[in-house]
């Protein structure tokens, strides 16, 4: 006999905070998620120069630190 699914086991949909509409805000989420997902899958930034320079590049690219006031380390 097949087990009932419980909704916990459910996918669930969840709005976005207010650190995803910030990410989403700069035009950068995917080299954003993939600067994440590298660290998380390496534990060393070292190891992810190449997402680092990605999420740089489209942060210059869409303007953030005009937008944001960051200055460039």
């Amino acid at each position: 006999m097949p087990e009932a699914s419980s909704a916990a086991s459910l996918p669930v949909e969840e709005e976005p905070d207010d650190w995803d509409k910030r990410i989403y805000s700069t035009g950068c989420a995917t080299e954003n998620t993939k600067l994440n997902d590298c660290f998380f899958e390496k534990k060393d930034w070292r190891l992810c120069k190449n997402e680092m320079e990605e999420f740089k590049s489209c942060w210059k690219k869409q303007k953030n630190n005009e937008r944001t006031g960051a200055k460039d380390a």
